[in-house]
């Protein structure tokens, strides 16, 4: 049912006259009649007596008037609500994040964020850059920042924010690190701290230095802090983002070996995103 045939028909039943209703309606007299012909039609009554000039409400069109009322407050709180949210970011913003990013990029982005917006109610739950995409398609997040992949597959779509070089590293005092240059084949020769499998990270790193079945692998895990503290301690060599290498870790040179990842957003391509985290992708952009 056209809305606009509702507000045609109240408008008359309040004036009590097609023209009067019209003017205020800014359309001319043939197309509110033909609004209200259309409305009668689709009702299959009639909702006005037109006697001569005089024009009275059947006994049909009194008893509609207080549902169309609310029908049209209706749509207008709904109008209010839309417009509210376009200039107000407010609500809950549930997304996803890697420990990496949450301990090492999120934190400046959300403390413009909060202070910007403090009427988001935030909901941050940190997770394996492989599980977001699952929760995205679930509905249980909105977006997820992590390690993006090379490839993605559909419905899901991803906007890079941060490039990310990474770097070999050893302890000062390993023996690696009394090298000027070292080759693939000798640290072949030593043990590796190192991302597990399925990853995106460790894909990279794979592809990059050429690990094979012989590595000699320490540990394998997901957690940049746990094998930062186990390669500080002379346990072995392993690759760390350029974000986190300190003094306390010596950068070994490979020649002809570059690992770089990206991180940014994963997000589903035909969801609606709310306010909250449309502002999310906005301060993102201004800090990245």
């Amino acid at each position: 049912m056209d809305i606009q045939n509702i507000r045609a028909f109240l408008m008359i039943a309040e004036t009590g006259s097609f023209s009067r209703a019209a003017e205020k309606l800014f359309i001319t007299q043939p197309a509110i009649s033909k609004r209200i012909a259309t409305l009668e039609f689709s009702l299959d009554c009639q909702l006005f007596d037109r006697l001569g000039k005089n024009v009275q409400l059947t006994q049909t069109g009194e008893a509609l008037i207080p549902g169309y009322q609310r029908i049209l407050a209706e749509m207008d709180e709904a109008q209010r609500i839309i417009s509210t949210l376009r200039t107000q970011v407010s609500g809950h913003l549930r997304f996803g994040t890697s420990h990496h990013i949450g301990l090492h990029r999120l934190p400046p982005v959300l403390r413009q964020y909060t202070k910007q917006f403090p009427q988001v109610e935030l909901d941050i739950q940190f997770m394996d850059s492989e599980q977001a995409g699952a929760l995205i398609l679930h509905g249980d997040i909105e977006l997820a920042l992590i390690t993006l992949p090379d490839t993605i597959d559909k419905p899901l779509t991803t906007i890079p924010v941060w490039s990310d070089p990474m770097e070999c590293v050893v302890a000062n005092d390993h023996l690696l690190a009394k090298q000027k240059t070292v080759t693939r084949k000798q640290l072949s020769e030593h043990g590796v701290l190192i991302q597990s499998h399925s990853t995106h990270t460790r894909d990279i790193i794979d592809r990059a230095l050429k690990l094979d079945a012989e590595t000699k692998i320490i540990m394998e895990s997901n957690y940049l802090e746990t094998i930062k503290a186990m390669i500080q301690n002379g346990l072995g060599w392993g690759v760390l983002p350029e974000s986190m290498i300190d003094n306390t870790l010596h950068r070994l040179k490979i020649k002809d070996v570059k690992m770089e990842r990206h991180l940014g957003l994963l997000l589903h391509a035909s969801r609606t995103l709310s306010s909250a985290a449309n502002a999310l992708l906005e301060t993102l952009k201004n800090t990245g």
